[in-house]
């Protein structure tokens, strides 16, 4: 993995966390998310027009994202709805690298020690997290590890819809379509007056990190294997509890961090070996 594409990602994972927290600490995720993805949408629409090239073959690939896409986010604001972020954050992004390292297996790609041991780790520090002093419930666990599995399918597809465009207006051609989908769905489903609330708050900025977090990913991804790219974008793991004990000022929990400490240390295996 070049400098470049660790440098990137590693960015990629700082923003990413903390979009994650401002929009897993509102009052309304549901809501929150939906003005965060049109805020992305908005945020990246002038630089996407004024750098615009994509090409034809795009469009299988953009779909298959986009509603990935949409999986993600409708899971992700349930899941956060449901647990709080330190809970459903480490497990969600812990199991992605892992799922995409089996992907790639599973399609021929070799695999080495080391990466085996990550994924080891990964497991333990998804263990740690899941069994607190208030043990994880089992839906929340599945929740998170279905978050898990759109993030490793949009990775996985995004990585072959880069080669016909560029990083921003590919994440445009994917983005603005769930973007309109799920905030129709969430104004169908409980009113407009949550989104006019979400859109006075902080969901607009974590929106605008959606769109920086996925597009230094995609800009990651164009100069490193998928595997690689997702597993470091993890260490995000790290971050994103000590982001939220940061907000409550208060402490962060032992066991949270540590526990994302092993996953951590698991992804930084898979992104090496």
């Amino acid at each position: 993995m070049t400098s470049a594409a660790l440098g990137l990602a590693l960015a990629a994972a700082l923003v990413h966390a903390s979009w994650n927290v401002l929009v897993g600490g509102a009052r309304d995720p549901r809501a929150s998310a939906a003005v965060a993805m049109i805020a992305s949408v908005v945020v990246g629409l002038p630089l996407a027009a004024a750098t615009w090239d994509v090409q034809s073959g795009v469009v299988p690939w953009a779909i298959a994202s986009a509603l990935l896409e949409l999986a993600y986010i409708m899971l992700l604001a349930a899941a956060y709805r449901r647990a709080a972020v330190t809970v459903v954050y480490p497990i969600a992004r812990g199991a992605a690298p892992v799922l995409v390292l089996c992907a790639a297996v599973a399609t021929g790609v070799a695999t080495s020690p080391g990466q085996l041991a990550g994924v080891l780790l990964v497991g333990c520090g998804i263990a740690v997290v899941a069994g607190g002093r208030e043990p994880a419930r089992p839906g929340d666990v599945g929740m998170a590890l279905a978050v898990a599995a759109s993030i490793a399918g949009y990775t996985l597809v995004d990585k072959h819809g880069l080669r016909y465009g560029s990083p921003v207006p590919y994440l445009e051609a994917v983005m603005i379509w769930p973007a309109i989908a799920y905030t129709g769905w969430v104004a169908m489903r409980d009113g407009t007056a949550g989104l006019r609330t979400a859109a006075r708050s902080s969901a607009v900025v974590a929106g605008v990190g959606m769109f920086a977090a996925y597009a230094l990913a995609l800009a990651a991804l164009q100069r490193a294997p998928a595997a690689s790219v997702s597993a470091v974008r993890e260490s995000s793991i790290v971050v994103a509890p000590l982001i939220v004990a940061a907000l409550a000022r208060t402490r962060p929990s032992g066991r949270a961090v540590a526990g994302a400490a092993v996953v951590a240390g698991g992804v930084v295996l898979v992104a090496l070996a």
